[in-house]
């Protein structure tokens, strides 16, 4: 009896492991200068990791100066990528998107474009700039910006149906978020090879994909993909549907 337990209490340590590795997947990262030069090729080489948001601006002047080399090298080895700019609450909303207009070109996006609002913004938040911004990145685009933003300044500012049909992107390190989301920030320690230190990991929240936050030209290559796939399959159904038919 008492072997049989210590085998049950070995397989639940086993389980338990492996269902913390399990959710400790990335999906995706986010990326600035604070990590450095990445290595992209080696990044693409791991399975838990299919897309990239990359830091490109913040306020009015200030500019990745990663950004390019980031974004052309995801590109290349494979990634799906996006861009972020980081909300100032000291410039106007035409003076922040010029900047990241100037930096952020449409056709290399895959993902849309995401607005990032930091927590500290919660107590001083002007949200006729916010909706400003967001108007000018969405005609640029042609696509709604996800907002990045924390549980507490989503309830103080983005939890009513104006801004439902943005997809939420929340930050939060214990436990799961109470919100709706579709992207989650859970952990600002990852670890993924080709990046020397720590990384934002981020997964999809339920029922959502890549498809949610991909641009146009993706969704349909996704769209195309899906359907090639099902047709694939169809075939191979009826092929096999006949030879068992034959057979008897």
């Amino acid at each position: 009896m008492k072997s049989i337990c210590n085998r049950l209490k070995a397989i639940a340590i086993l389980l338990c492991f492996a269902l913390t590795a399990v959710s400790a997947v990335a999906q995706g990262i986010d990326v600035s200068k604070y990590q450095g030069k990445v290595n992209w090729s080696k990044v693409a080489k791991s399975k838990s990791v299919k897309f990239v948001y990359i830091k490109a601006t913040e306020g009015a002047s200030i500019k990745d100066p990663n950004y390019k080399a980031n974004i052309d090298s995801a590109r290349n080895a494979g990634l799906y990528v996006g861009s972020y700019h980081v909300y100032s609450s000291k410039t106007t909303a035409s003076e922040q998107f010029a900047n990241f207009k100037s930096k952020v070109s449409k056709k290399k996006q895959d993902l849309i474009p995401v607005l990032d609002i930091e927590g500290y913004h919660s107590g001083r938040l002007d949200m006729a700039r916010v909706d400003k911004l967001l108007q000018l990145m969405e005609k640029e685009y042609g696509v709604k910006p996800m907002i990045y933003t924390s549980e507490k300044l989503y309830q103080d500012h983005f939890a009513i149906k104006k801004y439902s049909a943005y997809h939420i992107f929340v930050a939060k390190y214990k436990g799961a978020p109470s919100i709706r989301y579709t992207l989650w920030q859970h952990s600002q320690t990852g670890r993924v090879k080709g990046i020397s230190g720590n990384v934002d990991l981020d997964k999809f929240g339920p029922k959502h994909s890549l498809y949610d936050i991909a641009m146009p030209k993706l969704r349909k290559k996704l769209k195309k993909d899906e359907d090639d796939t099902t047709d694939s399959t169809k075939a191979k159904s009826g092929a096999s549907k006949k030879d068992s038919t034959k057979s008897k």
